[in-house]
């Protein structure tokens, strides 16, 4: 009897080791690869030069810092949370930077497939998180992150972290506070949290989780701003009523790496500036999105109501990065699961290769700004995350609505 279960623990174990060596040496060729690019790690050396800044009482929104000359965009408690960055040298930063980025993957597919699958095993969980890892390290928006040492991943594990707590954990709203007091996009999830808490609450008529993880995430949020402006009352100040409004000082608007729907619009119009055409067309995907995932929320299809809240967020957004779409790793999780369900079939590999293709930087992107120039095929291929993602959503939605309408037909 004990050799038969000792036995069967054995076979347990063999996949989940053979996966956790398979992401080790996926991580370590990722390494060597990044170092054989001479990645700068442009960012994080901002973020050092931001909480020196703080260190040293100087003003954050003036400060310029790196070759590229680049500013302060983020709130001012992102500047208090940069400040150890400046306890340590600059290689042991990057070094730290790499390998917390690194085990940040790990856990962002984690909870990606513990949002998409909750049923699954520990075992299982670990299993399929150390292989989903060891391939989606390679895709273009966590390349770029580890390229830059940009925080993105950080942000979607304190979002996700949120989303996969029990149900009436007094905690969950947390991370997305903070992630709105670092970086302002992720504020749409409290819209989202408010809005299907709302709706429950009229159908419940009781108070539900959805609501109570907006109201932390709204205290959580503004404690953090409030302790910002006790420590840095001229940088806060300066940030809200002008600082945060000045979408400029992020960068162009046609850039290449702008992968929303603001860029696209620039790069079509040839322009660094198309003023109302982003504001309505944003305004109308951005809501019919939402629309999409309130009503995913109200039946229970938690996932989907997250993963589509953070794309929209991307969309709208008058800048996001390419690195800012790590969220394609949620994406691409809830996709395969239900890949059974997404018609054509083909569409779930269409999907994986829009991220894994570097095909936005296949285009001219100097800094001569060539994307005010470009041709047809070179738009189609700047636009590639903004235009995955508005296929998926027109797919979803005309299912939805033939279900609908299938529905009443048999009614």
């Amino acid at each position: 009897m004990t050799v038969s279960v000792l036995a069967r623990t054995r076979a347990r174990q063999w996949p989940l080791a053979t996966a956790a060596a398979t992401c080790l040496l996926s991580f370590m060729a990722f390494w060597v690869a990044q170092r054989l690019a001479h990645v700068n790690m442009l960012d994080v050396m901002v973020y050092r030069a931001e909480g020196e800044t703080v260190r040293a009482g100087g003003d954050l929104y003036a400060m310029r810092a790196t070759s590229a000359n680049l500013a302060m965009t983020y709130p001012p408690f992102a500047g208090l949370l940069f400040v150890p960055l400046t306890f340590v040298g600059v290689p042991l930063m990057r070094t730290l930077a790499t390998a917390g980025n690194l085990l940040l993957v790990v856990a962002l597919v984690q909870l990606s497939v513990q949002l998409v699958r909750p049923s699954l095993s520990r075992t299982q969980l670990w299993r399929t998180t150390l292989w989903v890892a060891a391939i989606v390290v390679w895709c273009e928006p966590v390349w770029t992150t580890l390229r830059y040492g940009q925080i993105n991943l950080l942000i979607a594990v304190a979002v996700l972290w949120d989303f996969t707590r029990r149900e009436g954990n007094r905690w969950a709203g947390v991370g997305i506070g903070l992630a709105t007091a670092v970086k302002l996009t992720p504020g749409l999830f409290v819209v989202l949290l408010l809005a299907a808490g709302l709706l429950l609450w009229r159908r419940e008529k009781g108070w539900n989780q959805w609501l109570r993880m907006a109201a932390t995430a709204t205290a959580v949020f503004l404690g953090a701003t409030a302790v910002s402006a006790l420590i840095l009352p001229h940088d806060s100040r300066r940030f809200w009523t002008g600082t945060l409004f000045e979408t400029g000082r992020v960068g162009f608007a046609e850039e290449t790496a702008n992968q929303s729907l603001r860029g696209v619009l620039a790069r079509l119009m040839h322009t660094d500036d198309p003023g109302m055409w982003w504001a309505v067309t944003a305004a109308v995907l951005g809501g019919a999105a939402m629309v999409l995932a309130v009503r995913a929320a109200l039946r229970g299809d938690k996932a989907l109501s997250v993963i589509v809240c953070a794309v929209t967020a991307l969309m709208i957004s008058p800048i996001s990065w390419s690195h800012h779409w790590v969220w394609c790793v949620p994406l691409l999780v809830l996709l395969v699961d239900r890949r059974d369900r997404v018609r054509p079939g083909w569409a779930v590999a269409a999907v994986a290769l829009a991220f894994v293709s570097f095909a936005l930087w296949w285009v001219p992107h100097d800094p001569g700004r060539p994307e005010l120039d470009q041709n047809a095929g070179q738009m189609l291929l700047s636009a590639v995350y903004p235009l995955t993602v508005t296929a998926l959503f027109l797919g979803y939605a005309g299912r939805a609505l033939t279900r609908g309408r299938q529905a009443v037909a048999k009614e």
